[in-house]
């Protein structure tokens, strides 16, 4: 007897379709894609960005900023227990953090005045 699941699988577009886990990047999420392109770097992959100002030049730092600049073409999969998936680009959840964390400056910066960084 063959029992085959419907598994539903979405591509997410827009932070608003995120319905599996948080709308940002968890910590082991943003782990594990460090530590997988720093590998690919190590491994002679060519970087995304241009590493002439970074300083010091380790995959790890490297693979760090072409996270945070949002340049990797890599897609983060999140599972539910019944086998659901959701498939969301890490820009879009990159995206997410720097618009919030800007939202948070300009509310602290509203509450307690201009802080001198």
């Amino acid at each position: 007897m063959d029992s085959k699941k419907s598994v539903s699988v979405k591509l997410v577009r827009d932070v608003s379709e995120i319905v599996i886990g948080p709308p940002r990047l968890t910590k082991y999420e943003r782990a594990r894609v460090v530590a997988a392109r720093a590998m690919q770097l190590a491994m002679g992959a060519p970087p995304l960005i241009d590493v002439s100002k970074l300083n010091p030049k380790d995959v790890v730092v490297i693979a760090e900023h072409e996270l945070n600049l949002g340049v990797l073409p890599i897609l983060i999969k999140r599972e539910l227990p019944n086998g659901e998936y959701q498939l969301i680009p890490i820009k879009i959840l990159i995206d997410f953090e720097k618009r919030r964390k800007s939202h948070v400056d300009k509310i602290m910066a509203d509450i307690f005045g201009e802080v001198s960084k």
